[in-house]
């Protein structure tokens, strides 16, 4: 056997994934971002830490248990992958740990301060002891849990404090207690009376930790430790593909089990009384296997993405403006002559709010047709939407349930729909409707004419002014006839009719179709490279983790084509190779914003195609959901996206390289400083002078 066969073809993909949460942890210690945007990333590195473990972490685990057919997508053992997996979490955790003391010190810089129970004036504990009767109290229920029969189920995303009470001159009896610390309902930080020009805040549960001894005044006790802890259970909703059940049920009954979910982490105080740490282990049937995790004392620190803002001004986020074209007419009216492309968060999303809005008072307008996957929680399109309905047209929404950890609020979206008379599609059973797409149709002169849009990311308001979308408004008939023949295959896909997603014929649809178009695109520029012309291949994504496309994009490195890759997450190709005939450029940007788009764009002997798409080279996004790829028709959209992928390219402040090490060193910056987003917002923004 070779040495190369001994070689990993791919990186694997949880710890390529464990790289990426930390470029968000490195934007947490750079000291040039604002501190409340630092703080803000140690909240999102936290948020993703235990998606991490809810989804990956517990497949693996459920992997361990049934050998054979499930290893087939993994480049190890997947108990090799969890001991990795250990490893590496314990070196971010003190990464983690490291960089939240020195946030510490410059929130003090800025006479901000974070104390707990022990460092309260006379003045803020009376504060606390009120702020708790009036607001805490109704919502703490106190557990004693030594001698219950049945342990409570505790629920993920919740932390809790464990208490430990006794006499101080009798520490043989000790009293064990749980408090689920009531943050969904009051929020995690609380402001307290304090100096002017200072800000101090307590959490929560320092709050509750105030309190215990009238808390717990029934048993007499002078002593008290308390300790925060979390658990963090398997999330994955297993919805069979029993299509007689129905899916909500399905979904309802997974929301429910979620609850029950096996814990997959256990995270604590490392200072937490012995006894207390040992009795909670055995409760929760956790072994040393089961990621126990010490920690400090604050834990879910997602909820720091909501640090209260007390912070002095510094320099505000740019602002979305107006797409130049649409400042003066209505959507509608410029879309119907011509294509316009939104670049999120640069350009204001007001205006895919508006085309449904101007379409549910149009009189010419019959039907409204819109897929939803993530929503606003006061969701402006659904509000757009209702009204389209009372004015009598007809609404169709597919709203897909299995959005991860948004499928409770989906459910409420779907009665509120259905309540108003809109029709609600709800998927197609073992595959996501990941597709972002809307079709509006209107009779023009006797005619019917379909315009809306193509996007690459969520019909979201609130994430559209953080996350890096494009979305294409068109009345292209090539394009919109494709789109229509998706909604065809959405509604009826459970009669059977032969509505087909291979009858597109511009747009092309996941499943599978779009790998076999890749493959033949890939293969284009693999025989110009051969023949010894120019070839060349650009792609962004969020992951890039296909083992068949990374093997195809490998084989066209060997042949000469040049290889450009922007990739925010997961990334599982080997990039240094002594094969590849020209080195192939990869890269990672993690900023401000959250790049979210997908563009592609092939050299095509010199007329290159470009793509915009809301698929990822996943296996699930290619053969396990309905994705739409859509190609960009107009010259001048063509050479906007080119032009910022090339911006892209040449970022060295925010850009990482992907080696196959997944080092994560910064591009070095040369004698002019690119950092992407600052220079995509100018671009854009002197298009519109």
């Amino acid at each position: 056997m070779s040495h190369d066969q001994h070689k990993p073809k791919t990186i694997v993909r949880d710890i390529s994934w464990l790289s990426f949460n930390a470029r968000v942890l490195q934007e947490a210690g750079d000291q040039t971002v604002p501190l409340r945007e630092r703080i803000r990333f140690l909240g999102i590195f936290s948020n993703n830490m235990d998606e991490f473990f809810r989804v990956r972490v517990a497949t693996l685990r459920r992997m361990t248990m049934i050998s054979g057919k499930a290893n087939m997508h993994l480049e190890k053992d997947p108990q090799q992958i969890l001991d990795d997996i250990q490893m590496t979490v314990l070196n971010q955790q003190s990464e983690f740990a490291r960089i939240w003391d020195d946030v510490q010190k410059k929130l003090k810089g800025q006479k901000i301060f974070l104390v707990n129970e022990n460092e309260l004036t006379e003045e803020q504990m009376i504060f606390v002891r009120d702020y708790y009767d009036d607001e805490v109290s109704p919502n703490v229920n106190p557990l004693m849990i030594e001698n219950i029969p049945r342990f409570p189920n505790l629920r993920d995303k919740s932390i809790y404090l464990a208490v430990v009470m006794w006499k101080k001159d009798s520490a043989l009896k000790k009293k064990y207690a749980l408090i689920e610390v009531p943050s969904r309902a009051l929020g995690r930080f609380v402001l307290l009376p304090s100096k002017p020009g200072e800000h101090r805040i307590i959490l929560l549960e320092d709050v509750i930790r105030c309190n215990l001894p009238e808390i717990f005044s029934y048993f007499g006790y002078d002593q008290y430790h308390s300790h925060i802890f979390k658990v963090t259970r398997d999330a994955e909703l297993d919805i069979d593909s029993d299509i007689s059940t129905n899916i909500i049920q399905k979904i309802e009954k997974g929301l429910k089990n979620r609850r029950k979910g096996k814990p997959v982490r256990f995270v604590y105080d490392r200072e937490m009384d012995p006894g207390l740490l040992e009795y909670l282990t055995r409760r929760l049937n956790l072994t040393k296997k089961d990621n126990l995790i010490p920690g400090g004392r604050i834990h879910n620190f997602r909820h720091f993405m909501d640090f209260p803002n007390v912070f002095k001004p510094g320099k505000q986020r740019q602002k979305p403006f107006d797409h130049p074209l649409l400042t003066e007419r209505r959507v509608s009216d410029v879309v119907l002559e011509k294509d316009i492309m939104l670049h999120l968060p640069y350009h204001s999303f007001t205006p895919l709010i508006d085309i449904i809005r101007e379409a549910a008072i149009d009189p010419h307008v019959g039907t409204i047709k819109i897929t939803c996957y993530r929503l606003a929680s006061q969701s402006k399109i659904i509000n757009a939407l209702i009204n389209a309905v009372r004015n009598g047209k007809e609404v169709v929404v597919m709203l897909e349930l299995r959005a991860r950890f948004d499928e409770e609020a989906n459910l409420e979206w779907k009665s509120r729909l259905e309540e108003e008379g809109a029709k609600v599609i709800l998927g197609i059973p073992d595959m996501k409707i990941h597709a972002k797409l809307c079709m509006i149709r209107k009779r023009v002169k006797d005619k019917n004419v379909i315009y809306g849009f193509v996007s690459t990311g969520n019909m979201n308001e609130k994430t559209s002014r953080v996350y890096g979308d494009h979305c294409l408004l068109t009345s292209n008939p090539r394009v919109m006839t494709d789109v229509s023949r998706i909604f065809n295959y959405l509604e009826h896909y459970r009669t059977g009719e032969t509505h087909s997603l291979k009858n597109c014929q511009t747009i092309i649809p996941s499943p599978q179709i779009v790998r076999h178009e890749l493959h033949k695109l890939i293969e284009e520029e693999i025989k110009s490279a051969r023949k010894k012309k120019k070839a060349g291949i650009t792609l962004k994504m969020n992951s890039l983790s296909d083992e068949d496309l990374i093997m195809k994009l490998t084989d066209a490195a060997k042949a000469g084509v040049e290889v450009r890759l922007i990739v925010r997450g997961i990334f599982c190709m080997i990039t240094e190779n002594k094969k590849f005939r020209v080195p192939v450029q990869a890269i990672s940007i993690v900023d401000e914003y959250l790049e979210h788009a997908r563009v592609w764009v092939f050299h095509n002997k010199g007329k290159q195609k470009v793509y915009i798409s809301s698929a990822d080279w996943m296996l699930r996004n290619l053969d396990h959901r309905v994705e739409a790829t859509c190609p960009i028709l107009d010259e001048g959209i063509k050479k906007e996206l080119i032009d910022i992928l090339e911006i892209q390219l040449k970022d060295n402040v925010k850009a990482r390289w992907l080696d196959n090490e997944l080092s994560n060193e910064y591009v070095k910056p040369g004698k002019t400083k690119v950092r992407s987003q600052v220079d995509i917002y100018q671009y854009l923004f002197n298009k519109t002078k």
